[in-house]
């Protein structure tokens, strides 16, 4: 869905400041009360996420303006669209919003370049801050112009929905789980494309999503909310590690890295890896990409083991040197997580209550990780 309109600049009251998104929503439905503050950055991907209920899509209807909050506020990198102790609040069909839901609800009637025309077309040129041209090399839909929406795939369908999206040159773009229609290899085939938007446009992006891993391909800051509150909000790989959020005591506990390609082992199919700022390196079996490509790689805690020396003629491919950061006991578990560092990165092991006595781990000491399995999430 997308919002065609004249834009009327003077309902946007422009204000200095750097780039970032301000907001905070204050909404009472029966039953359930939304109250949130966010400070986001204002470039890059930020997730919403959270079980269902917890507020993630009544968050995004303020952001668009669907819903007007009793006591709300909303800067988008400079320009205040809603301040309601001043008497502001910009409509939603004033906004420059790009709106993306879990169905592409592509005009039927139309073909797909009459569905990217719609709104394109609404928009003063002065105004356009994507071109139609770039939108569909974005998206990869240059074949599909001429098609009608029945005859597109569903990861098809959504690509268009989201180039319509970009072509209303919107100031923020909304992402209502714009993949929870899709079967696993639609979401595959989507996926590298959100990438793509994340790495060559600065419209910063709020993403919906209650996939973990999901959020850990493509987010740069996440947002974790329940029963209609924020429980934490940061980057996303130090909000990933927090100890005081329930997910990290769940089997699905995971550490998000960077690394940069060092090379590629063609005979065992291994690609190696420098993890960011130290000089270990890493391997997992993965198709040849480019020597000097930036990627970011998953480890779960639960394939993360510790050991106090270095483990010789192990089945296990990936040995790293850490230090123990802390450690999270929780009681009535037979587990603990471990957070450790590992040159610039941070780690999390899952060991058992026992090995932990065991080993004597505790903050400062140095020992050795093993890596059992790690998975490649994107590639930029």
């Amino acid at each position: 869905m997308i919002w065609p309109f004249t834009r009327r600049q003077s309902a946007v009251t422009h204000i200095s400041g750097k780039g970032e998104i301000r907001a905070q929503f204050k909404v009472e439905h029966a039953g359930f009360t939304l109250d949130v503050a966010l400070d986001l950055p204002g470039r890059g991907v930020s997730a919403l996420f959270g079980h269902s209920g917890s507020g993630k899509t009544s968050c995004l209807r303020c952001f668009a303006g669907l819903d007007q909050p009793s006591q709300g506020y909303l800067e988008i990198n400079g320009e205040r669209w809603q301040d309601s102790a001043r008497g502001i609040f910009v409509p939603a069909h004033q906004r420059a919003v790009g709106y993306v839901f879990q169905d592409a609800n592509l005009f039927a009637h139309l073909s797909v370049r009459g569905n990217l025309l719609y709104g394109f077309k609404r928009i003063p040129a002065a105004q356009r801050r994507v071109a139609l041209d770039q939108a569909v090399e974005l998206l990869g839909i240059g074949h599909l112009l001429e098609r009608m929406p029945g005859h597109l795939s569903g990861g098809e369908q959504q690509r268009v929905g989201i180039a319509r999206a970009l072509l209303t040159s919107p100031r923020l773009l909304l992402m209502d789980e714009p993949l929870a229609s899709l079967d696993l290899k639609r979401k595959r085939e989507v996926l590298p494309y959100l990438e793509r938007l994340h790495a060559e446009l600065e419209i910063p992006i709020i993403y919906v999503s209650h996939s973990p891993d999901e959020v850990a391909r493509l987010a740069d800051h996440l947002v974790v909310l329940d029963e209609g509150k924020v429980t934490a909000s940061g980057p996303l790989k130090e909000t990933l590690l927090r100890a005081d959020l329930p997910f990290v005591f769940e089997d699905d506990a995971e550490a998000v890295v960077d690394g940069v390609v060092c090379g590629h082992d063609a005979a065992y199919g291994l690609l190696a890896l420098h993890l960011s700022g130290s000089a270990s390196t890493v391997q997992l079996p993965h198709a040849a990409l480019p020597v000097g490509q930036a990627v970011r790689i998953k480890i779960m805690a639960r394939d993360v083991s510790l050991s106090l020396q270095q483990a010789e003629q192990s089945s296990v491919l990936n040995l790293l040197p850490a230090q123990v950061l802390d450690c999270i006991r929780v009681a009535e578990q037979a587990h603990v997580l471990v957070r450790v560092q590992v040159g610039g990165e941070q780690l999390l092991a899952r060991i058992t209550r026992y090995s932990f006595d065991r080993l004597n781990i505790q903050p400062g000491l140095s020992l050795w990780v093993q890596v059992k399995s790690m998975s490649l999430l994107s590639s930029n």
